[in-house]
């Protein structure tokens, strides 16, 4: 299972794809994330395409292993973190 801290920081950076074209308020955040709390207001029911482990399941089981796509998510939640002063 994939270890989301919930920073929220992948939720402000949602219009750098496609593929959360309906969940981008029109400023790269997602409707779904409260600012105030910064935090999901959907995290117990999110979207397949935020849910890591089913969007492995759904798309990437045939073409890398689950520990490979952790790493791949790890290091972007890391430098996300790292380009907003976090760690």
């Amino acid at each position: 299972m994939f270890l989301c801290d919930q920073c929220g920081l992948c939720c402000m950076q949602i219009g750098s794809s496609s593929l959360y074209d309906g969940l981008d308020r029109g400023d790269g955040i997602c409707i779904f994330f409260d600012e105030e709390v910064r935090i999901c207001k959907v995290y117990d029911n999110r979207p397949l395409q935020c849910n890591v482990d089913k969007v492995y399941e759904t798309y990437f089981k045939e073409k890398m292993s689950q520990e490979e796509f952790y790493e791949l998510n790890y290091k972007i939640c890391k430098k996300l973190k790292e380009n907003y002063g976090r760690r």
